[in-house]
């Protein structure tokens, strides 16, 4: 190391010492506008979690302030910052409900729904925070329907709605993988149900309807007949909305099978 070198590395040293020594005066001081000034400074120069710790004393000594409102405020943004989002979370959300007409409540309420979003995990595991981050969008959206933001939520809203539809059409193919017939057919009307303009409907409707075939193959005798005609017209709902489907040649010979089979064994029945 050079003497130059040296001599730069012994200031740095000397002044990160002072400027320690000099932001702990300031935490154990009294002076509440220097801490204040200082908070602002830190926060300014993105040395977050120093800034949060005189904020929360602030916040502590003048609630009712301007300048404690601010300072919950950026307590709450330093933790977004740092990529703390459930601290960050709890504390944009409760500031929305203790300064609902600030002027700050929007972005507020955005940076809530934006933590939510942030701790939105994998699609393979429990995605409760999902739909947590999706209300929350929403609720910005009934709050504020004219803010600028309102693209960018639509937009999120419909990657997370994604995301669930993805783990759903997951399931469902595992448990047509798995055998489980009842599942498979359970889970493929609920999937149909609720993303009937998913891009996964055709594969999910062969699942269904196949599945459906199954699980009436492998039925006492007291429901094969319903289950026949439950697998024929869902057959029918299948071909009518893809009519041209990849799995046209397999469907049209359940449908011969179950067909044959409801001829055999349910029309002695009907009469």
């Amino acid at each position: 190391m050079t003497a130059v070198k040296k001599v730069f590395l012994a200031l740095a040293i000397i002044t990160s010492i002072t400027s320690c020594s000099e932001y702990n005066k300031v935490v154990k001081g009294d002076d509440y506008g220097k801490k204040f000034e200082t908070a602002n400074s830190l926060f300014d120069k993105g040395q977050y979690l120093r800034s949060i710790t005189l904020y929360e004393q602030i916040y502590q000594r003048m609630p009712k302030t301007g300048e404690g409102e601010l300072a919950y405020f950026r307590i709450g943004k330093a933790y977004y910052e740092e990529e703390d989002y459930y601290m960050a979370g709890y504390y944009m959300g409760a500031f929305t409900q203790r300064f609902p007409f600030s002027p700050k409540a929007q972005e507020a309420m955005f940076l809530s729904a934006m933590c939510s979003v942030k701790n939105s995990p994998e699609e393979s595991l429990d995605q409760t925070e999902t739909e947590q981050a999706i209300n929350n969008l929403q609720q910005f959206i009934d709050t504020y329907p004219n803010s600028q933001l309102i693209d960018s939520c639509n937009h999120i809203m419909d990657k997370l709605r994604f995301k669930l539809e993805t783990k759903d059409y997951h399931a469902v193919k595992q448990y047509a993988k798995t055998e489980n017939y009842r599942a498979a057919v359970t889970s493929a009307l609920t999937f149909v149900e609720d993303f009937p303009r998913s891009t996964y409907k055709e594969e999910i409707y062969y699942i269904l309807v196949k599945n459906s075939q199954l699980l009436t193959v492998n039925s006492i005798d007291d429901k094969k007949c319903e289950r026949i005609e439950q697998t024929i017209e869902r057959y029918r709902t299948f071909v009518t909305e893809f009519p041209n489907t990849q799995y046209k040649r397999e469907m049209d010979n359940i449908h011969d099978e179950m067909q044959k089979d409801f001829e055999v064994l349910c029309t002695q029945v009907k009469k």
